[in-house]
């Protein structure tokens, strides 16, 4: 279906009417046209996100109406619009989205319109869920993982161990509820679900720049740890080392759609003799003999 239909042309003069030009840019990001919402409307309500006369609580509660449609293009096209204003919009669209119960409730979400229709009600299914799981994490944690400073200096290398533990569970949750998204190259064939996987790639860079911020600080801290800390801290250890595979994999697919190779960090493979050292530190603390 190419062009705006008549539903969104009403849709957006309905706005017009009621004089609320960021619903109306809404509705014109959230269209019938199986692309990617357009650019010129995703600037526009970053900005708007930014300005403090803009009624905020309305935007979410327009992208909101935009997810309760029945066909799958609006509904992914809203779901993308809500994913880029985590990410880019002002820090408030994220707080007031993760102070709301519930998100996105479409665990059973299905447009029955063709073959089409079926195989991207699957993939909008996952992505509802990694956006819900996305805002959980701002919630307990009070930051963006993907946001947040990285490196010698940022949030997950200078956490303390009792708020580490905490947190790395629930980054963890986050990047299985991403890598559950599970597309493959000949999935990705419209501008719709590109568009999405782009915006899951560029996350899953930061998420796992953050996940290795974490273990360098896990690691450092380790064995000066109480046993309890430690028998926590062995098994988020092993649950990253497994993770890693899966990570790899991802990023396989980005590469074979034409992302940049340069773009797509390298994973390096931990030795298995660390594992081993984090054992036995853990098995001298419980009082075990090797």
């Amino acid at each position: 279906m190419s062009g705006q239909t008549l539903t969104d042309r009403i849709a957006a003069a309905q706005y017009s009417l009621t004089g609320s030009e960021v619903s109306r840019a809404v509705c014109k990001a959230t269209t019938h046209e199986q692309t990617a919402p357009k650019k010129k409307h995703m600037e526009y309500l970053i900005q708007a996100s930014q300005e403090t006369t803009v009624n905020v609580p309305q935007m979410v509660d327009t992208l909101m109406e935009r997810v309760g449609n029945a066909s799958w293009v609006v509904v992914f096209k809203a779901l993308i619009t809500t994913h880029h204003l985590m990410v880019h919009g002002n820090e408030k669209f994220i707080q007031l989205l993760a102070s709301r119960n519930t998100l996105f409730n479409l665990a059973n979400f299905l447009d029955k319109t063709g073959s089409h229709g079926y195989d991207m009600s699957t993939f909008i299914r996952r992505y509802s869920r990694y956006l819900n799981e996305k805002s959980f994490a701002y919630r307990q944690m009070s930051f963006d993982f993907v946001r947040v400073k990285k490196g010698a200096e940022g949030a997950m290398r200078t956490m303390s161990v009792e708020k580490l533990l905490k947190g790395m569970p629930t980054l963890q949750s986050q990047i299985d509820a991403l890598l559950d998204f599970e597309v493959h190259q000949q999935e990705l064939n419209n501008g719709v679900i590109n568009a999405c996987f782009l915006l899951l790639f560029k996350d899953l860079i930061k998420l796992y720049a953050c996940y290795n911020d974490g273990i360098i600080n896990l690691l450092e801290k380790f064995f000066q740890m109480k046993r309890s800390q430690c028998k926590d801290g062995l098994e988020i250890y092993k649950r990253f080392l497994t993770r890693m595979t899966r990570v790899s994999e991802f990023f396989k697919i980005a590469e074979q759609v034409g992302i940049d190779k340069n773009d797509i960090p390298e994973l390096t493979q931990a030795p298995e003799s660390l594992l081993e050292s984090l054992e036995t530190h853990l098995n001298t603390l419980e009082g075990k003999k090797p």
